[in-house]
């Protein structure tokens, strides 16, 4: 029996077990090296609807100094955070006079294009090396897992904040009661949060079960996230749908007591939208595990295919939902020969589990697969783009999510 991390409650309802698998961007410097696996089990809480992993892995065995994701290296995403930063300065007037605090700023993707803008800044983020990174950038940060004491740390150091930003690390931290009251502390009266997460309603209506890995203690819907920040002294006004990481939602909340900010027409659409899926319930989870055992079996007989036809595969992107999909499938270097990444930090490295190479881009030319498969399948159109030499020599792509697609 698991006990839910936010309210407390005792579960029973599995949403899958995916196995055992390391942590997914725990990298190899060798083929050989040793590493830890961890359950990988996701649960449903039936009382506060928070979907989440029913085992924990310590955040220092993940978020360390050597911590490879860096999320400049996606030039979609780059060209995502600055377009959030125009909007949230036209829509709150933002400007020298203000304060945008990142939580989980990464290597300063974000907050670069509000420190061009004259707008002060701060980060905060775990990952010293991503935190050097930015620095360079000239993005102040601050090198800490955010909760509530560190938010009083910061508010007494003078970082009260008129605008936090929170993009794909809610669903990161354990602790995640402790994580939302730090913005309700560290906001200023009037000051607004923003939270971006991959909406649980397309992990389930797409079949995305590879983004299910340890770093993501927690898989979000509105109806879960209204009802912690309620508790945490936060109030919801508005709701946007983006189309990032395969559909997500963008969150907007203020202080319980903030009168500023009324709520807006998209807050109860969306929450009509979850109540007619049947998110608090249990029939949206129900049948999930099959569906995701009906993916593993296709792209196992894709390769079994590509195999007996004398077919080269190799994959394209190191992403972590890709360690999950090959690990879950069972997967390695006699399945897929190589996989290519445009990160330098992954490069010569081996992928965790399944060691298969990690090498540069260039690579694809000097092998000349017949296929490749492209892991993180959200940047499907972006990796397709910049790949489309492949079809010199008549090579296609593929994606296994939702189900095998060649192109």
């Amino acid at each position: 029996m698991t006990t839910c991390r936010f309210c407390g409650s005792k579960i029973d309802l599995t949403l899958v077990d995916l196995g055992e698998q390391p942590p997914s961007n725990s990298y190899l410097p060798t083929a050989d090296a040793p590493e830890k696996e961890f359950p990988l089990r996701a649960v449903v809480c039936e009382d506060c609807h928070l979907v989440q992993l029913a085992d924990e892995v310590p955040p220092d065995d993940i978020f360390t100094a050597d911590y490879a994701y860096y999320s400049s290296f996606s030039a979609s995403w780059v060209a995502h955070a600055q377009a959030y930063a125009e909007k949230m300065i036209e829509r709150f007037s933002l400007g020298p006079n203000h304060k945008v605090v990142e939580i989980a700023s990464n290597d300063g993707y974000l907050l670069q294009h509000f420190a061009k803008a004259g707008v002060p800044v701060l980060g905060v983020d775990p990952a010293a090396g991503c935190a050097d990174v930015a620095r360079e950038k000239g993005v102040e940060t601050e090198v800490a897992f955010f909760n509530a004491k560190t938010a009083e740390r910061l508010k007494a150091a003078g970082h009260g904040a008129d605008l936090m930003a929170a993009n794909n690390v809610l669903a990161h931290v354990p602790d995640i009661r402790g994580f939302v009251e730090g913005f309700a502390i560290l906001l200023n009266d009037d000051g607004v949060a923003t939270f971006e997460f991959p909406h649980l309603l397309n992990l389930l209506d797409q079949v995305q079960f590879d983004t299910i890995y340890h770093e993501h203690y927690s898989y979000l819907s509105l109806l879960a996230v209204e009802g912690i920040f309620t508790v945490c002294g936060l109030r919801v006004f508005d709701v946007e749908e983006l189309p990032t990481h395969g559909g997500s939602l963008r969150v907007y909340a203020c202080r319980t007591k903030s009168t500023r900010h009324p709520d807006q027409p998209a807050l109860s659409a969306m929450r009509v939208t979850e109540k007619a899926a049947g998110l608090h319930s249990r029939l949206a989870y129900q049948g999930f595990e099959a569906k995701c055992q009906a993916v593993r079996e296709g792209l196992l007989n894709f390769l079994d295919a590509a195999r007996l036809e004398g077919k080269m595969v190799v994959g394209y992107g190191a992403a972590a939902k890709g360690n999950t999909l090959l690990n879950y499938a069972g997967l390695g270097a006699d399945d897929i020969d190589f996989v290519c990444d445009g990160n330098p930090a992954k490069q010569g490295k081996f992928l965790p589990g399944s060691r298969i190479p990690v090498l540069a881009p260039d690579h694809i030319d000097s092998a000349r697969p017949d296929y490749v498969l492209i892991l993180p399948w959200n940047l499907k159109d972006e990796v397709s783009g910049q790949l489309g030499r492949i079809r010199d020599w008549g090579g296609q792509f593929v994606v296994a999510i939702p189900g095998i697609e060649v192109w």
